[in-house]
């Protein structure tokens, strides 16, 4: 099956006049069906889109964010969250310096714990921020040098 010019099947159309509706998106391709005629399981029909999309990755990603706290204990847990995964860095904000500096001390014990818990998910280190200071500028307009609400009366 050869992939259709919409360019050019809308130039046609409007030559002729002619207007239909275009399938945009990639046809459907259905699987042969069983012979018995039985309804499939949804999980086998889940697992298999799973397969077949390359999916398991970034559901493997997605259940470390859900399952942090049992992951980590939630200890630390309630002091951390888990931001991005980019190139295998985990990057997780902690609510001050002092826990970051803190995990980093033991991040070789907790990167093996994520790495048994969470398989499938490519974690090969990890990165530990602080919290953010806050920010004064508000909007797509903003002033060099400014010293935030300060410079507001005068």
């Amino acid at each position: 099956m050869s992939k259709r010019d919409l360019a050019i099947d809308l130039f046609k159309n409007f030559k002729t006049g002619y207007s239909k509706k275009f399938r945009t998106s990639a046809p459907i391709v259905q699987k042969e069906r069983k012979d018995n005629g039985d309804p499939e399981l949804i999980s086998d029909l889940v697992s298999s889109l799973i397969q077949e999309r390359d999916w398991k990755g970034g559901i493997a990603e997605g259940t470390l964010y859900t399952t942090w706290p049992d992951i980590v204990g939630s200890d630390i847990a309630s002091h951390t969250t888990p931001l991005s995964i980019l190139d295998g860095v985990l990057t997780v904000q902690t609510s001050s310096t002092a826990w970051a500096t803190q995990l980093t001390m033991v991040s070789n014990e907790l990167l093996t714990t994520i790495q048994k818990s969470a398989s499938g998910a490519l974690v090969e280190t990890l990165v530990f921020i602080g919290p953010h200071a806050p920010n004064w500028k508000k909007g797509i307009r903003t002033i060099r040098g400014a010293r935030g609400p300060r410079d507001t009366y005068g």
